[in-house]
């Protein structure tokens, strides 16, 4: 008799979790799909991109419906995030087994020659420099496993024909490696295996906005420490220039810039080197809803005491985002002289979006950005071209004499 009465209660609790099971999964689906739609309908780069983005639906979207909490779905939305091999392209939530995002969590830059694996710049007093790393060397293996296998989990799956910039982007998002996993390389060194832990390195990086000194020779340099998005650079930048205004050039370091910024604060760095207005970037947006599109120029007005003598501009792999559109406007503008490596290359200038059910943000390259010569933003390349960072200030040194 107890089982009896007992049986319908039981029957009533598994409908009840049956019915959550069943909504999760719908939330998940439903914020699967909306997040698909907004690139769908927003990304500005699929004709660059290589990838197929319906197909890229046909993968992923069934796992959707086993997704059992936040967590999970986090997980499969930063393998979908993978499809578009740009580190403009990423979530705005994450957790200790998330990877970090490219540049601004990576601390050496390598790529692919052949079937090999080189480090071909170390970014500049981070862990990875401090440790030994340096130009130059082979990649053996990352964390004791082969690098070909470890490449796949971040290889677009919506195509088999892979690029540079996918194989490029896969390489370094791997040796940026996790929050929860101390990195370990084991490189070529003089013919011998040798191994590499930097996360083992403590280091302390500056919470100065900026940097400025004078060098020999009556020189001026400014470095921005990753705060192109804080308005307060403003007028920390105000008041450097302002120590400098009597120094024979100026060396304006962007080689820690990778995090990006807003145009208010590059308009007002830049409109300390100009006396009449004048463009340095290019805007474009394809409203394809309407079949329009729209493109503008954007101009720098002059602001206070304009600095006329000569600029060197520095940048490298960890210049992103506005730091490239300071790099380019610089240069559109006929201002200084650019000089490093090849640039982040972060797609487009980024709007942030959340999901209705989970909240996750995530960012869309929507803008697609250019040189006001037409070249894009992540193509350009310095017309006084490094190697590598530890080569780029040597280079601008001589430039500015």
């Amino acid at each position: 008799m107890n089982s009896l009465r007992i049986a319908p209660i039981t029957c009533i609790i598994l409908f009840a979790l049956g019915c959550q099971n069943v909504e999760a999964q719908n939330i998940y689906k439903e914020d699967f799909l909306e997040f698909w739609e907004d690139y769908n309908s927003y990304y500005g780069y699929f004709g660059e991109s290589g990838i197929d983005w319906n197909k890229a639906k046909e993968i992923y979207l069934p796992a959707a419906d086993t997704i059992k909490n936040n967590y999970e779905f986090t997980c499969l939305l930063e393998q979908v995030v993978n499809e578009f091999h740009n580190g403009h392209v990423s979530l705005n939530t994450n957790y200790t087994t998330s990877n970090r995002i490219i540049p601004s969590g990576a601390d050496v830059y390598a790529e692919k020659s052949g079937n090999a694996y080189f480090i071909t710049d170390v970014r500049l007093n981070s862990k990875a420099e401090k440790c030994g790393i340096k130009s130059g060397m082979e990649v053996e293996q990352f964390n004791n496993k082969p690098i070909n296998t470890q490449l796949e989990q971040f290889l677009p799956k919506s195509t088999t024909a892979y690029t540079p910039a996918m194989y490029g982007y896969a390489i370094n998002m791997l040796f940026a490696g996790t929050y929860d996993k101390k990195r370990e390389f084991t490189v070529k060194e003089n013919g011998a295996l040798k191994t590499y832990n930097p996360d083992d390195i403590e280091i302390k990086n500056s919470e100065d906005l900026l940097e400025y000194k004078i060098l020999d020779g009556n020189i001026g340099y400014i470095k921005i420490n990753n705060s192109l998005g804080n308005n307060s650079l403003i007028p920390d930048f105000d008041k450097a220039l302002d120590d400098l205004i009597q120094t024979k050039g100026i060396i304006l370091d962007l080689t820690e810039t990778p995090g990006g910024g807003n145009t208010t604060v590059a308009r007002a760095i830049m409109g300390r080197f100009i006396d009449k207005e004048l463009p340095y970037q290019k805007h474009v947006i394809n409203e394809k809803e309407y079949g329009t599109v729209r493109s503008w120029i954007e101009y720098v007005v002059p602001r206070k005491t304009t600095y006329k003598k000569n600029v060197v501009v520095m940048v490298g792999h960890w210049t992103g985002s506005m730091g490239e559109g300071i790099a380019i406007g610089f240069d559109a503008m006929k201002r200084a002289k650019i000089t490093g490596t090849k640039m982040a290359g972060l797609i487009g200038a980024i709007y942030t979006f959340n999901l209705k059910n989970t909240k996750i943000g995530f960012q869309i390259p929507y803008e697609k950005m250019y040189h006001v010569n037409g070249t894009p933003r992540e193509d350009y390349l310095p017309p006084y071209l490094t190697k590598n960072s530890a080569e780029t200030f040597i280079k601008a040194l001589n430039l500015i004499k």
